[in-house]
């Protein structure tokens, strides 16, 4: 077997409720995840709360159709 090309690192810290923090490779600044919509209605979040912000599902499927 050959040795993995990459191996990602990365940190996740919880912000309050559905925000979180994302430090990635090669991004200076974090991301922030949080959800919207049908998202967070599903979850019973309050947008006046929280904003709306990307999901984590957001950034997987923008990724994959990329």
């Amino acid at each position: 077997m050959t040795e993995p090309v990459y191996t990602p690192t990365m940190r996740i810290e919880r912000v309050k409720g559905p925000v979180r923090n994302a430090w990635l490779p090669a991004v200076e600044n974090p991301v922030t995840f949080g959800v919207h919509g049908e998202v967070a209605a599903h979850y019973g979040v309050d947008e006046n709360e929280y904003p709306p912000d990307a999901t984590t599902i957001d950034y997987v499927i923008a990724a994959a159709a990329g």
